[in-house]
């Protein structure tokens, strides 16, 4: 399968993670459980990006890690969710957002929009 098409799919799983933070914009929705979703959401995203440029995404969750190997800079907001990617999970908390909800969500969907453009270009 050519990289694009790789990547599109990953990014097909990033829609229903962005569904799911839509629909838990509330205060009341636990803030662990909102920023696992988003963490996930970030990631995959930047491993589409790696998989775009025909590269093997490592088998790692680190948000840093993966946005360098992606050579994209992101909103540190996006990279202090690496917090929800474990120690949220298995840790008791509690564990604050690093923004508002509505902040975090429109940067995981510019994000997201950035690269479905660069994939659309490599078709």
């Amino acid at each position: 399968m050519p990289p694009a098409e790789d990547a599109a799919l990953l990014l097909a799983i990033v829609q229903r993670h962005l569904k799911a933070l839509e629909l838990s914009l509330e205060s009341a929705f636990p803030e662990e459980d909102w920023g696992f979703t988003a963490q996930q959401a970030v990631e995959k995203i930047l491993k589409a990006w790696i998989v775009l440029a025909d590269a093997r995404p490592p088998r790692r969750h680190d948000l840093t890690e993966l946005a360098a190997m992606a050579g994209l800079s992101l909103d540190p907001a996006l990279l202090d969710l690496q917090t929800f990617a474990v120690e949220a999970r298995y840790e008791e908390g509690p564990f604050p957002l690093p923004a508002p909800r509505e902040h975090l969500l429109r940067e995981i969907e510019a994000l997201m929009h950035t690269c479905q453009a660069a994939i659309k270009a490599a078709e």
